[in-house]
């Protein structure tokens, strides 16, 4: 009999051949999991392998829209609905000229997986277009987010599929996406998280991810006896998760020493103070210019966070694979304690094996930036009973959830011979055992 790992390499190979990110998220899955497959046959009866790594529909569609020029212009839409046996479809749409099927797949698989972690009824997807909003005037924005939700209406609904921003998508685009939805279907629904407050959003879902990245560093630093207090912490990504990570570490007591965008990395010697803090949330979020144009800090050009100063805490908060196998080492080398994952598989296969093989804790994403889905779902909830929390008891209920999470992640696994938790692989098994117990009580599905 083949082992595991062989057998869904010859799937991926002839299912989804060219799909290189997708094979990456599948295969550290496969890794942590296999010997625990193969020790339950109702797993291997009921073929659960295969059926978790098929998504149950791509749904791909065309997206044509006219800009202020009166030009027509054509870009791709998509929504992978990967799992739902665990709820409903859950997991955001991004828009930016780097999405493609394969990205959409392995986040949608990693979704499926978040989501488990978190214990709400939610399965996982995820979706969006090629289109570049950067440089769009806003009526630009709406007519393509109308044109978008033209066709994906059809497919979503609030006991059917829920998307959420992602990269971006924010209040503004959902705004526009949630109001061309109510004109075609005539229902006020919860059809759509990361609304505004003011109309069924939830309060604190823009903070949420970013808090939620620190909640579980917290919980997983004090786990080993150590704490965040006068810790250098390093950060890259300048959007919303980077940001209120920031935040949030600043007021635990961490001393944040960069932030990095495209063009660079900011340098902050003395550590990123509350009035820098809100100067860049004006300058990113609501201007939408570089790090390069701040007055705060030390802007390095072309540099990455690690490139620039060493710390003793990461929060990659950027995009996929931002992080190779040197670059790992640069880390390691510079005293590297804790890694907490901000953005999806920031880590490539080898600098993820080479992280796990040190002495340096890692917070893997499915379970370290779970903040914002689960606020998605808070807000599901909100919208089911019709009623609005405050944001403290949002917050509340956040740093609950990511606790649990945390302790989800150690449930199924020993310490090391270093005293540390494995929690990439905890968290795979914690996912992975939901959803194939759920996939063998529905028979073939």
């Amino acid at each position: 009999m083949a082992s595991l790992t062989s057998e869904v390499h010859s799937i991926l190979q002839a299912t989804h051949p060219r799909d290189t990110e997708f094979h990456q998220a599948v295969n550290e899955i496969v890794e942590d999991i296999a010997g625990f497959y193969e020790e339950t046959p109702a797993y291997v009866r009921w073929n659960v392998i295969e059926r978790l790594i098929e998504p149950d529909r791509i749904l791909r569609f065309r997206v044509c829209w006219e800009d202020d020029d009166g030009q027509i212009h054509v870009n791709r839409g998509w929504r992978v609905q990967q799992n739902h046996m665990l709820g409903s479809y859950k997991g955001g749409l991004r828009f930016d000229p780097g999405v493609s099927e394969s990205v959409l797949k392995f986040l949608a698989f990693e979704q499926c997986f978040k989501n488990a972690l978190t214990g709400l009824p939610m399965g996982g997807a995820k979706g969006g277009s090629d289109f570049n909003p950067k440089g769009r005037s806003e009526r630009e924005v709406m007519r393509f987010c109308q044109a978008f939700m033209q066709e994906l209406y059809r497919h979503i609904g609030p006991d059917m599929d829920v998307p959420a921003g992602d990269i971006n998508v924010g209040p503004r685009e959902i705004g526009f996406l949630y109001g061309h939805y109510v004109k075609l279907t005539n229902r006020w629904e919860g059809v759509l998280t990361g609304k505004s407050p003011n109309f069924g959003g939830s309060c604190g879902r823009i903070e949420a991810t970013g808090y939620g990245v620190v909640y579980f560093l917290e919980r997983m630093l004090d786990t080993h006896n150590r704490t965040l207090q006068d810790t250098p912490l390093i950060i890259s990504g300048a959007g919303n998760v980077a940001l209120y990570a920031a935040e949030k570490a600043i007021e635990q007591g961490a001393k944040v020493l960069t932030l990095s965008d495209s063009g660079g990395t900011l340098l902050f010697r003395d550590g990123l103070t509350e009035s820098g803090l809100n100067g860049l949330k004006k300058l990113k979020q609501e201007d939408g210019r570089p790090l390069a144009e701040s007055s705060s800090g030390e802007f390095h050009n072309g540099q990455k966070p690690w490139q620039v100063t060493e710390a003793s805490v990461f929060l990659p908060c950027a995009i996929q694979n931002e992080v190779d196998g040197e670059a790992m080492d640069t880390l390691l080398k510079k005293g590297l304690i804790a890694l907490c994952e901000g953005a999806n598989m920031p880590l490539t296969a080898d600098a993820q094996e080479r992280l796990i093989a040190s002495d340096a804790l890692y917070g893997p994403g499915k379970a370290a930036n779970a903040g914002g889905v689960a606020v998605s779902g808070l807000e599901r909830s909100q919208n089911a009973i019709m009623q609005s929390w405050t944001s403290a008891e949002v917050d509340h209920q956040l740093k609950s959830i990511m606790a649990d999470i945390h302790d989800r992640c150690i449930e199924h696994v020993s310490r090391d011979s270093a005293g540390n938790y494995p929690y990439s692989k905890g968290a795979n098994l914690y996912g992975f055992r939901r959803l194939a117990d759920a996939m063998v009580a529905f028979g073939i599905h």
